[in-house]
Protein backbone atom coordinates (compact mmCIF):
# COMPACT_ATOMS: atom_id res chain seq x y z
CA UNK A 1 0.00 0.00 0.00
CA UNK A 2 1.31 3.45 -1.03
CA UNK A 3 -1.31 5.79 0.43
CA UNK A 4 -1.98 9.44 -0.33
CA UNK A 5 -4.96 11.72 0.12
CA UNK A 6 -8.12 10.47 -1.59
CA UNK A 7 -10.05 12.65 -4.03
CA UNK A 8 -11.69 15.61 -2.34
CA UNK A 9 -9.75 15.18 0.93
CA UNK A 10 -7.64 18.03 2.33
CA UNK A 11 -5.08 18.03 5.13
CA UNK A 12 -5.02 21.32 7.04
CA UNK A 13 -3.19 22.66 10.04
CA UNK A 14 -5.57 24.55 12.31
CA UNK A 15 -3.79 27.12 14.51
CA UNK A 16 -7.03 27.73 16.45
CA UNK A 17 -6.81 24.18 17.82
CA UNK A 18 -3.05 23.75 17.27
CA UNK A 19 -3.73 20.49 15.47
CA UNK A 20 -4.03 18.94 12.02
CA UNK A 21 -7.31 17.80 10.51
CA UNK A 22 -8.50 15.86 7.51
CA UNK A 23 -11.38 17.63 5.78
CA UNK A 24 -13.55 15.82 3.25
CA UNK A 25 -17.03 15.98 1.70
CA UNK A 26 -19.52 16.42 4.54
CA UNK A 27 -17.03 15.57 7.28
CA UNK A 28 -13.84 16.22 9.23
CA UNK A 29 -11.39 14.27 11.36
CA UNK A 30 -9.11 15.91 13.93
CA UNK A 31 -5.75 14.14 14.11
CA UNK A 32 -4.29 13.54 17.57
CA UNK A 33 -0.68 12.82 18.52
CA UNK A 34 1.44 10.94 15.97
CA UNK A 35 -1.55 10.37 13.66
CA UNK A 36 -0.90 13.76 12.05
CA UNK A 37 2.72 12.89 11.28
CA UNK A 38 1.70 9.49 9.91
CA UNK A 39 -0.73 11.15 7.51
CA UNK A 40 1.83 13.82 6.57
CA UNK A 41 4.19 11.03 5.52
CA UNK A 42 1.63 9.72 3.00
CA UNK A 43 2.67 10.98 -0.44
CA UNK A 44 1.23 8.28 -2.71
CA UNK A 45 4.70 6.83 -3.28
CA UNK A 46 5.99 5.63 0.11
CA UNK A 47 4.92 2.17 1.22
CA UNK A 48 4.30 1.28 4.87
CA UNK A 49 7.95 0.43 5.51
CA UNK A 50 9.12 3.78 4.11
CA UNK A 51 6.52 5.65 6.17
CA UNK A 52 7.70 3.86 9.32
CA UNK A 53 11.29 4.78 8.48
CA UNK A 54 10.34 8.44 8.05
CA UNK A 55 8.59 8.42 11.44
CA UNK A 56 11.61 7.03 13.29
CA UNK A 57 13.31 10.41 12.79
CA UNK A 58 10.77 11.87 15.22
CA UNK A 59 9.48 8.97 17.34
CA UNK A 60 11.13 6.11 19.20
CA UNK A 61 9.73 2.61 19.00
CA UNK A 62 7.50 3.15 15.96
CA UNK A 63 5.29 0.09 15.50
CA UNK A 64 4.77 -0.92 11.88
CA UNK A 65 1.56 -2.86 12.72
CA UNK A 66 0.12 0.21 14.48
CA UNK A 67 0.93 2.43 11.49
CA UNK A 68 -0.57 -0.14 9.14
CA UNK A 69 -3.74 -0.35 11.26
CA UNK A 70 -4.26 3.42 11.19
CA UNK A 71 -3.62 3.73 7.46
CA UNK A 72 -5.85 0.75 6.66
CA UNK A 73 -8.64 2.39 8.67
CA UNK A 74 -8.23 5.70 6.80
CA UNK A 75 -8.22 3.89 3.46
CA UNK A 76 -11.39 2.06 4.49
CA UNK A 77 -12.99 5.41 5.32
CA UNK A 78 -12.02 6.71 1.84
CA UNK A 79 -9.77 9.40 3.31
CA UNK A 80 -6.60 7.88 1.90
CA UNK A 81 -6.23 6.00 -1.37
CA UNK A 82 -3.61 3.94 -3.13
CA UNK A 83 -1.36 6.30 -5.09
CA UNK A 84 -3.27 9.36 -3.83
CA UNK A 85 -2.10 12.95 -3.59
CA UNK A 86 0.71 13.95 -1.19
CA UNK A 87 -0.62 14.95 2.23
CA UNK A 88 0.78 18.48 2.30
CA UNK A 89 -1.09 20.53 4.92
CA UNK A 90 -2.85 23.76 4.04
CA UNK A 91 -2.34 26.32 6.80
CA UNK A 92 -5.60 27.86 8.02
CA UNK A 93 -5.91 31.43 9.26
CA UNK A 94 -6.43 32.08 12.96
CA UNK A 95 -4.84 32.12 16.38
CA UNK A 96 -5.11 29.70 19.32
CA UNK A 97 -8.31 29.80 21.39
CA UNK A 98 -8.79 28.32 24.83
CA UNK A 99 -12.61 28.31 24.94
CA UNK A 100 -14.62 25.16 24.47
CA UNK A 101 -16.40 23.86 22.57
CA UNK A 102 -14.94 24.99 19.24
CA UNK A 103 -17.34 24.62 16.30
CA UNK A 104 -16.20 22.68 13.25
CA UNK A 105 -18.97 23.28 10.69
CA UNK A 106 -21.07 26.26 9.59
CA UNK A 107 -24.12 25.97 7.34
CA UNK A 108 -24.46 29.27 5.48
CA UNK A 109 -27.98 29.62 4.10
CA UNK A 110 -27.20 32.38 1.63
CA UNK A 111 -30.78 32.80 0.43
CA UNK A 112 -34.17 31.12 0.69
CA UNK A 113 -34.93 31.97 -2.94
CA UNK A 114 -35.15 28.83 -5.09
CA UNK A 115 -36.55 27.92 -8.52
CA UNK A 116 -37.78 24.53 -7.31
CA UNK A 117 -41.08 23.89 -5.57
CA UNK A 118 -40.21 20.74 -3.60
CA UNK A 119 -42.92 19.88 -1.09
CA UNK A 120 -40.42 18.41 1.39
CA UNK A 121 -38.24 21.54 1.68
CA UNK A 122 -37.09 22.29 5.24
CA UNK A 123 -36.98 26.07 4.63
CA UNK A 124 -39.44 28.11 6.70
CA UNK A 125 -42.96 28.35 5.29
CA UNK A 126 -43.07 32.07 6.03
CA UNK A 127 -40.10 33.65 4.22
CA UNK A 128 -40.91 37.34 4.82
CA UNK A 129 -38.57 37.75 7.85
CA UNK A 130 -35.61 36.56 5.74
CA UNK A 131 -35.93 38.69 2.60
CA UNK A 132 -33.37 41.27 3.79
CA UNK A 133 -30.40 39.05 3.04
CA UNK A 134 -26.91 39.65 4.36
CA UNK A 135 -24.76 41.67 1.99
CA UNK A 136 -21.50 40.43 0.51
CA UNK A 137 -19.54 42.46 3.08
CA UNK A 138 -21.62 41.01 5.92
CA UNK A 139 -21.08 37.44 4.70
CA UNK A 140 -17.34 38.10 4.35
CA UNK A 141 -17.26 39.23 7.97
CA UNK A 142 -19.20 36.12 9.04
CA UNK A 143 -16.69 33.86 7.26
CA UNK A 144 -13.72 35.59 8.89
CA UNK A 145 -15.34 35.38 12.33
CA UNK A 146 -16.18 31.71 11.73
CA UNK A 147 -12.55 30.84 11.01
CA UNK A 148 -11.41 32.77 14.09
CA UNK A 149 -13.92 30.75 16.10
CA UNK A 150 -12.55 27.44 14.81
CA UNK A 151 -14.83 26.57 11.87
CA UNK A 152 -13.10 24.27 9.40
CA UNK A 153 -15.92 23.46 6.98
CA UNK A 154 -18.43 25.80 5.33
CA UNK A 155 -21.56 24.46 3.65
CA UNK A 156 -23.08 26.93 1.16
CA UNK A 157 -26.79 26.22 0.95
CA UNK A 158 -30.23 27.82 0.65
CA UNK A 159 -32.74 27.86 -1.08
CA UNK A 160 -30.51 27.93 -4.11
CA UNK A 161 -27.12 29.46 -3.27
CA UNK A 162 -26.26 29.96 -6.94
CA UNK A 163 -28.80 32.78 -7.06
CA UNK A 164 -26.27 34.84 -5.11
CA UNK A 165 -23.98 36.66 -7.60
CA UNK A 166 -21.25 36.83 -4.94
CA UNK A 167 -21.01 33.06 -4.45
CA UNK A 168 -17.59 32.73 -6.14
CA UNK A 169 -16.24 35.60 -4.05
CA UNK A 170 -17.42 33.96 -0.82
CA UNK A 171 -16.00 30.58 -1.84
CA UNK A 172 -12.70 32.29 -2.65
CA UNK A 173 -12.51 33.85 0.80
CA UNK A 174 -13.34 30.49 2.38
CA UNK A 175 -10.42 28.92 0.51
CA UNK A 176 -7.99 31.69 1.46
CA UNK A 177 -8.91 31.27 5.12
CA UNK A 178 -8.12 27.55 4.78
CA UNK A 179 -11.66 26.25 5.32
CA UNK A 180 -13.23 23.47 3.25
CA UNK A 181 -16.17 24.50 1.05
CA UNK A 182 -19.23 22.41 0.17
CA UNK A 183 -21.79 23.72 -2.32
CA UNK A 184 -25.30 22.27 -1.95
CA UNK A 185 -27.29 23.04 -5.09
CA UNK A 186 -30.29 22.02 -7.19
CA UNK A 187 -28.03 22.27 -10.23
CA UNK A 188 -30.61 23.89 -12.47
CA UNK A 189 -28.33 26.84 -13.24
CA UNK A 190 -25.05 24.98 -12.89
CA UNK A 191 -23.69 25.32 -16.41
CA UNK A 192 -20.05 24.87 -17.33
CA UNK A 193 -19.77 28.68 -17.60
CA UNK A 194 -21.21 29.19 -14.09
CA UNK A 195 -19.18 26.38 -12.55
CA UNK A 196 -15.77 27.54 -13.80
CA UNK A 197 -15.44 30.60 -11.53
CA UNK A 198 -16.48 28.53 -8.50
CA UNK A 199 -13.77 25.96 -9.20
CA UNK A 200 -11.22 28.69 -9.85
CA UNK A 201 -12.18 30.26 -6.51
CA UNK A 202 -11.29 27.04 -4.71
CA UNK A 203 -14.55 25.08 -4.32
CA UNK A 204 -13.76 21.72 -2.70
CA UNK A 205 -16.93 19.66 -3.16
CA UNK A 206 -20.38 19.86 -4.70
CA UNK A 207 -23.60 18.20 -3.55
CA UNK A 208 -26.29 17.89 -6.22
CA UNK A 209 -29.90 17.22 -5.25
CA UNK A 210 -32.01 15.00 -7.46
CA UNK A 211 -35.65 14.03 -7.01
CA UNK A 212 -35.95 10.68 -8.82
CA UNK A 213 -34.31 8.50 -11.44
CA UNK A 214 -36.57 9.40 -14.38
CA UNK A 215 -37.51 12.82 -15.72
CA UNK A 216 -41.29 12.59 -15.50
CA UNK A 217 -41.38 11.76 -11.79
CA UNK A 218 -38.39 13.95 -10.88
CA UNK A 219 -39.83 17.01 -12.60
CA UNK A 220 -43.21 16.47 -10.94
CA UNK A 221 -41.53 16.42 -7.51
CA UNK A 222 -39.38 19.47 -8.28
CA UNK A 223 -42.34 21.39 -9.67
CA UNK A 224 -40.38 22.45 -12.78
CA UNK A 225 -38.56 20.76 -15.64
CA UNK A 226 -35.22 20.32 -13.92
CA UNK A 227 -34.12 16.70 -14.37
CA UNK A 228 -32.25 17.12 -17.66
CA UNK A 229 -30.53 20.23 -16.29
CA UNK A 230 -29.32 18.20 -13.31
CA UNK A 231 -27.84 15.58 -15.62
CA UNK A 232 -26.02 18.34 -17.52
CA UNK A 233 -24.81 19.79 -14.22
CA UNK A 234 -23.35 16.43 -13.17
CA UNK A 235 -21.51 16.19 -16.51
CA UNK A 236 -20.06 19.68 -15.93
CA UNK A 237 -18.96 18.78 -12.39
CA UNK A 238 -17.36 15.55 -13.54
CA UNK A 239 -15.38 17.45 -16.19
CA UNK A 240 -13.79 19.66 -13.51
CA UNK A 241 -12.65 16.74 -11.36
CA UNK A 242 -14.58 18.01 -8.32
CA UNK A 243 -15.87 15.30 -5.99
CA UNK A 244 -19.63 14.92 -6.44
CA UNK A 245 -22.25 13.88 -3.92
CA UNK A 246 -25.76 13.10 -5.12
CA UNK A 247 -28.39 13.77 -2.46
CA UNK A 248 -31.92 12.35 -2.61
CA UNK A 249 -34.71 13.13 -0.16
CA UNK A 250 -36.89 10.04 0.12
CA UNK A 251 -40.65 10.16 0.65
CA UNK A 252 -43.82 8.31 -0.31
CA UNK A 253 -43.55 9.49 -3.93
CA UNK A 254 -40.08 8.14 -4.71
CA UNK A 255 -38.96 5.75 -1.97
CA UNK A 256 -40.03 2.70 -3.97
CA UNK A 257 -37.51 3.74 -6.64
CA UNK A 258 -34.52 3.64 -4.31
CA UNK A 259 -32.51 1.07 -6.27
CA UNK A 260 -33.13 2.82 -9.59
CA UNK A 261 -32.11 6.13 -8.01
CA UNK A 262 -28.83 4.62 -6.81
CA UNK A 263 -28.07 3.23 -10.27
CA UNK A 264 -28.82 6.65 -11.75
CA UNK A 265 -26.44 8.33 -9.26
CA UNK A 266 -23.67 5.89 -10.19
CA UNK A 267 -24.27 6.79 -13.84
CA UNK A 268 -23.88 10.47 -13.00
CA UNK A 269 -20.36 9.73 -11.74
CA UNK A 270 -21.00 10.45 -8.06
CA UNK A 271 -18.41 9.54 -5.45
CA UNK A 272 -21.01 9.76 -2.68
CA UNK A 273 -24.73 9.04 -2.48
CA UNK A 274 -26.95 10.29 0.34
CA UNK A 275 -30.36 8.65 0.60
CA UNK A 276 -32.16 10.49 3.38
CA UNK A 277 -35.80 10.12 4.39
CA UNK A 278 -37.67 13.40 4.69
CA UNK A 279 -37.18 15.32 7.92
CA UNK A 280 -40.41 17.04 8.80
CA UNK A 281 -39.60 20.74 9.19
CA UNK A 282 -40.86 23.75 7.26
CA UNK A 283 -42.68 22.70 4.11
CA UNK A 284 -41.92 19.07 4.94
CA UNK A 285 -43.91 19.32 8.17
CA UNK A 286 -46.74 21.12 6.38
CA UNK A 287 -46.91 18.21 3.90
CA UNK A 288 -46.21 15.38 6.33
CA UNK A 289 -49.42 13.47 5.60
CA UNK A 290 -48.68 13.51 1.89
CA UNK A 291 -44.97 12.65 2.21
CA UNK A 292 -44.64 10.10 5.00
CA UNK A 293 -43.99 6.60 3.61
CA UNK A 294 -46.01 3.68 4.88
CA UNK A 295 -44.51 1.04 7.16
CA UNK A 296 -44.36 -1.34 4.19
CA UNK A 297 -42.51 1.25 2.11
CA UNK A 298 -40.01 1.80 4.91
CA UNK A 299 -39.43 -1.95 5.20
CA UNK A 300 -38.89 -2.27 1.45
CA UNK A 301 -36.59 0.75 1.47
CA UNK A 302 -34.37 -0.83 4.11
CA UNK A 303 -34.03 -3.98 2.03
CA UNK A 304 -33.38 -1.89 -1.09
CA UNK A 305 -30.70 0.12 0.71
CA UNK A 306 -28.96 -3.10 1.74
CA UNK A 307 -29.00 -4.20 -1.89
CA UNK A 308 -27.59 -0.83 -2.97
CA UNK A 309 -24.74 -1.24 -0.49
CA UNK A 310 -24.04 -4.73 -1.83
CA UNK A 311 -24.16 -3.70 -5.48
CA UNK A 312 -22.49 -0.30 -5.41
CA UNK A 313 -20.59 -0.10 -2.10
CA UNK A 314 -17.23 -0.57 -3.80
CA UNK A 315 -17.95 2.19 -6.34
CA UNK A 316 -19.04 5.03 -4.09
CA UNK A 317 -19.71 5.96 -0.48
CA UNK A 318 -23.35 5.39 0.41
CA UNK A 319 -25.17 7.04 3.32
CA UNK A 320 -28.69 5.85 4.11
CA UNK A 321 -30.59 7.88 6.71
CA UNK A 322 -33.52 5.96 8.17
CA UNK A 323 -36.89 7.59 8.99
CA UNK A 324 -36.95 8.05 12.74
CA UNK A 325 -40.75 8.24 12.81
CA UNK A 326 -40.71 4.52 12.02
CA UNK A 327 -37.50 3.21 13.58
CA UNK A 328 -37.96 4.05 17.26
CA UNK A 329 -34.49 5.61 17.35
CA UNK A 330 -34.13 9.40 17.44
CA UNK A 331 -31.50 11.05 15.28
CA UNK A 332 -28.67 12.82 17.14
CA UNK A 333 -29.37 16.54 16.88
CA UNK A 334 -26.43 18.17 15.03
CA UNK A 335 -24.10 15.72 16.85
CA UNK A 336 -24.91 17.58 20.03
CA UNK A 337 -26.69 20.93 20.40
CA UNK A 338 -24.18 23.77 20.22
CA UNK A 339 -21.18 21.44 20.21
CA UNK A 340 -19.93 21.10 16.63
CA UNK A 341 -22.05 23.08 14.17
CA UNK A 342 -24.26 26.10 13.71
CA UNK A 343 -26.41 27.72 11.04
CA UNK A 344 -26.44 31.30 9.77
CA UNK A 345 -29.67 32.03 7.89
CA UNK A 346 -30.09 34.55 5.04
CA UNK A 347 -30.95 37.42 7.41
CA UNK A 348 -28.00 36.70 9.71
CA UNK A 349 -29.79 34.88 12.55
CA UNK A 350 -27.49 32.28 14.11
CA UNK A 351 -29.08 28.96 15.08
CA UNK A 352 -27.92 25.66 16.61
CA UNK A 353 -29.84 23.83 13.85
CA UNK A 354 -31.97 24.52 10.80
CA UNK A 355 -35.31 24.63 12.62
CA UNK A 356 -34.33 26.15 15.98
CA UNK A 357 -35.85 29.52 15.11
CA UNK A 358 -39.31 28.07 15.81
CA UNK A 359 -38.59 27.33 19.47
CA UNK A 360 -40.24 29.54 22.09
CA UNK A 361 -38.13 31.90 24.14
CA UNK A 362 -35.73 34.68 23.28
CA UNK A 363 -35.44 35.79 19.67
CA UNK A 364 -32.36 34.20 18.06
CA UNK A 365 -29.33 36.48 17.98
CA UNK A 366 -28.11 37.98 14.71
CA UNK A 367 -24.62 38.74 13.40
CA UNK A 368 -25.90 42.24 12.63
CA UNK A 369 -25.94 42.92 16.38
CA UNK A 370 -23.50 40.50 18.02
CA UNK A 371 -20.32 38.63 17.14
CA UNK A 372 -20.38 34.95 16.29
CA UNK A 373 -18.30 34.22 19.38
CA UNK A 374 -20.79 36.02 21.65
CA UNK A 375 -23.68 34.14 20.09
CA UNK A 376 -21.94 30.74 20.15
CA UNK A 377 -20.77 30.93 23.76
CA UNK A 378 -23.19 33.25 25.56
CA UNK A 379 -26.59 33.30 23.82
CA UNK A 380 -29.55 31.79 25.64
CA UNK A 381 -30.54 29.70 22.61
CA UNK A 382 -27.17 27.97 22.24
CA UNK A 383 -26.86 27.27 25.96
CA UNK A 384 -30.42 26.04 26.41
CA UNK A 385 -29.69 22.43 25.40
CA UNK A 386 -25.91 22.37 25.36
CA UNK A 387 -24.49 19.34 27.17
CA UNK A 388 -26.72 16.97 29.15
CA UNK A 389 -27.68 18.85 32.32
CA UNK A 390 -31.01 19.97 30.82
CA UNK A 391 -32.20 16.42 30.17
CA UNK A 392 -35.35 15.06 31.85
CA UNK A 393 -36.02 11.40 32.48
CA UNK A 394 -35.77 9.00 30.75
CA UNK A 395 -32.97 10.78 28.80
CA UNK A 396 -31.00 11.72 31.92
CA UNK A 397 -30.38 8.11 32.95
CA UNK A 398 -30.18 6.67 29.43
CA UNK A 399 -26.93 5.01 28.37
CA UNK A 400 -27.31 6.65 24.93
CA UNK A 401 -27.73 10.20 26.18
CA UNK A 402 -24.34 11.23 24.74
CA UNK A 403 -25.00 9.30 21.54
CA UNK A 404 -28.40 10.64 20.47
CA UNK A 405 -28.41 13.69 22.83
CA UNK A 406 -32.07 13.19 23.63
CA UNK A 407 -33.03 13.38 19.97
CA UNK A 408 -34.20 16.45 18.08
CA UNK A 409 -35.31 19.44 20.19
CA UNK A 410 -37.30 20.96 17.35
CA UNK A 411 -39.10 17.71 16.61
CA UNK A 412 -39.88 17.29 20.31
CA UNK A 413 -41.39 20.78 20.36
CA UNK A 414 -43.39 20.26 17.18
CA UNK A 415 -44.88 17.01 18.41
CA UNK A 416 -45.37 17.71 22.13
CA UNK A 417 -45.25 21.50 22.55
CA UNK A 418 -42.32 21.04 24.95
CA UNK A 419 -38.78 21.51 23.62
CA UNK A 420 -37.32 19.78 26.70
CA UNK A 421 -39.31 16.58 26.18
CA UNK A 422 -37.74 13.33 25.06
CA UNK A 423 -38.03 13.17 21.29
CA UNK A 424 -41.18 11.10 20.61
CA UNK A 425 -39.26 9.22 17.93
CA UNK A 426 -37.59 7.36 20.84
CA UNK A 427 -39.36 4.26 22.12
CA UNK A 428 -38.64 5.46 25.68
CA UNK A 429 -40.62 8.66 25.21
CA UNK A 430 -44.01 8.80 26.96
CA UNK A 431 -45.39 10.24 23.72
CA UNK A 432 -43.88 7.59 21.43
CA UNK A 433 -47.20 5.78 21.13
CA UNK A 434 -48.84 8.89 19.69
CA UNK A 435 -46.09 9.23 17.08
CA UNK A 436 -46.22 5.53 16.26
CA UNK A 437 -49.96 5.89 15.66
CA UNK A 438 -49.29 8.74 13.21
CA UNK A 439 -46.68 6.65 11.39
CA UNK A 440 -49.02 3.65 11.27
CA UNK A 441 -51.68 5.65 9.43
CA UNK A 442 -49.30 6.68 6.63
CA UNK A 443 -50.67 5.41 3.34
CA UNK A 444 -53.69 3.78 4.98
CA UNK A 445 -56.06 6.66 4.28
CA UNK A 446 -56.10 8.70 1.04
CA UNK A 447 -53.18 11.12 1.01
CA UNK A 448 -53.87 14.84 0.69
CA UNK A 449 -52.36 16.71 -2.22
CA UNK A 450 -49.04 18.25 -1.14
CA UNK A 451 -48.67 22.03 -1.13
CA UNK A 452 -45.74 23.08 -3.35
CA UNK A 453 -43.05 25.22 -1.78
CA UNK A 454 -43.19 28.79 -2.95
CA UNK A 455 -41.05 31.81 -2.23
CA UNK A 456 -43.11 34.63 -0.73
Amino acid sequence: MRPGLAKGVRLVHDPVRSTDALLYPEGSLLLDGPAADIVRACDGERDIAAIVTALTATYDGVSAPDVDTLLTDLVGRRLLAEGGQPAVPRICAGNPRQETPLPIGMLTELTYRCPLRCTYCSNPVQIAPYTEELSTAEWRDVLEQARSLGVLQVHFSGGEPMLRPDLAELIGLTARLGMYSNLITSGVSLTERRLGPLVDAGLDHLQLSIQDAVARSADAIAGIRAHDKKIAAAVAVRATGLPLTVNVVLHAGNVDHLEQIATFAVGLGAERLELAHTQFYGWGLLNRAALMPSADQVHRAGAAAAEVYRRHGDELEIVYVEPDYHTGRPKPCMNGWGSRQFVVDPAGFVLPCLAAGQLPGATPATVRQESLAQIWYASELFNRFRGTEWMPQPCDSCALREVDFGGCRCQAFQLTGDATATDPACTLSPQHGDLAAVAATAGVTPRPLPIPRRYR
